[in-house]
Order: structure tokens, then C-alpha cells, then sequence
């Protein structure tokens, strides 16, 4: 069920860990990551001509590798195909907007990007999913570039709490309790899973995930649509 429309939640900024540049044209956005390359520790956001630059935590990067293990999980179980690209930039030159999630994936529109060296967002889908853990403030409104480039679900991970977001006609986010890739998902359950890996073990809880997945399916729950009973 949609709720609220979605905004970004007011957090204590570490200027240690983000660093917004403003006045940085398109062009020469270009130029400084063709420069560095792709062995970087930061991450970057861009929105026409400011240019955000993120060195994740520990407290960042242990969850996002979770939720991908959970998303692994699922279509495991339900046998479907998955394409995982961590965190490729997405970028629309003509918007002069581009971001680099903490992992995206293709389930929906799988086949339509399969075995492409390049994915270019004028001519392909966008990615079916995103996520980010987001334990620092951004100074960009990540929702309104995602929107721009057309992601149609974006999870967030923060202090405990999972967030989704569907993209609605409006070109707005709102939050929701049901998941449209994963509409059988009971949401509300994710954050426990990743809570017991604290105590139990990274492998365990994905192990006692895959176990709740299958008893969603075995127990008459569509991989289609959305549960019947949880």
C-alpha cells in the first residue's frame, strides 16, 4: 500500500566522508572519471554541475553487501534470473545527471541487458532495482536523479530501518510496504534477517532467509504476485 511521498531524511553530514563541488560543468565531470578510473574507493553523485564525492564506512558497506546476499537469495530460490551490477554509474549525458548506487540489479528487464558490455539509459531500461545504504546525508536529492533515470524501485538501508521507494507516474518516489519486484516479500521481515547476522553470522542468516522464502513459496505464495499469507 502507497503512503507518503517519499524525502530525504535530515542526518548529521561527516565532512569526512562526503565532499559536494560545485560549478563542476558536465564535460568535466567526464574528463575526472575517465582520469581516475574504476579502482576508486569513492562513489559519486552528479547533478547538473554539482558533483558529489562519498568515501563509504564500515557501517555502509557490511549492510549493502547483505541485502545483495538477501536479493541473491530469493532468486535462488524462485529460480529466476538475476543480473547484478553492483555499483555501475548510471548516467544520462543529455540530463546531465549520474549516480552510482551501492548495487543495482536486472530481474524484470534481465533478458533485455543480457551479455551487454555497456549499458547506455537512452536506448536500455534502467535497472529494476537499487539500493543504498545510507548512513550519511547526501547534498544531493539522490530521489529526484534516480527518478530522472527512471528506476522504478529503490531500497534504502539505514540504522536498523529498510525504506522501499516506488517511482510513480508523478516522477516522485513514495514509500511502500510492498515491493514491485519482490511483491510477495514480506518487507517488514528483511531488517530482522540482517539484525540476526550480528549475533549468528552473515552465512546463517542468509541461510534462515532462503529457508522463510521457501516456506512463502511452498506455502502458496506466487513468486508473481503478491503474498497470501506471510
Amino acid at each position: 500500500m502507497v503512503t507518503t511521498i517519499a524525502k530525504p531524511k535530515t542526518k548529521t553530514v561527516s565532512l569526512s566522508t562526503i565532499i559536494p563541488l560545485r560549478g563542476v560543468s558536465w564535460s568535466t565531470y567526464q574528463a575526472l572519471m575517465r582520469e581516475v578510473g574504476e579502482n576508486r574507493l569513492w562513489r559519486i553523485a552528479y547533478d547538473r554541475g554539482v558533483l558529489e564525492i562519498q568515501m563509504p564506512l564500515l557501517q555502509h558497506e557490511e549492510p549493502k553487501r547483505l541485502l545483495e546476499s538477501l536479493i541473491e537469495a530469493i532468486v535462488d530460490e524462485l529460480e529466476i534470473e538475476l543480473r547484478s551490477l553492483g555499483s555501475l554509474i548510471l548516467e544520462r549525458p543529455d540530463l546531465k545527471r549520474a549516480i552510482e548506487p551501492d548495487s543495482c540489479f536486472y530481474i524484470q528487464n534481465e533478458a533485455r541487458v543480457r551479455g551487454k558490455d555497456e549499458i547506455n539509459l537512452a536506448v536500455d531500461p534502467p535497472p529494476d532495482l537499487a539500493i543504498e545504504s545510507d548512513y550519511t546525508n547526501s547534498s544531493l536529492n539522490k530521489f529526484t536523479i534516480y527518478g530522472s533515470l527512471g528506476i522504478k524501485e529503490l531500497w534504502r538501508y539505514s540504522e536498523g530501518s529498510l525504506e522501499v521507494y516506488l517511482l510513480k507516474e508523478s516522477g516522485e518516489y513514495e514509500k511502500t510496504d510492498q515491493s514491485l519486484v519482490f511483491p510477495f516479500l514480506p518487507l517488514r521481515e528483511v531488517p530482522e534477517f540482517m539484525e540476526q547476522s550480528k549475533t549468528q553470522g552473515q552465512r546463517k542468516a542468509v541461510g534462515l532467509f532462503k529457508e522463510r522464502i521457501r516456506a512463502l513459496y511452498l506455502g502458496g505464495v506466487s513468486p508473481r504476485g503478491r503474498a497470501q499469507r506471510v
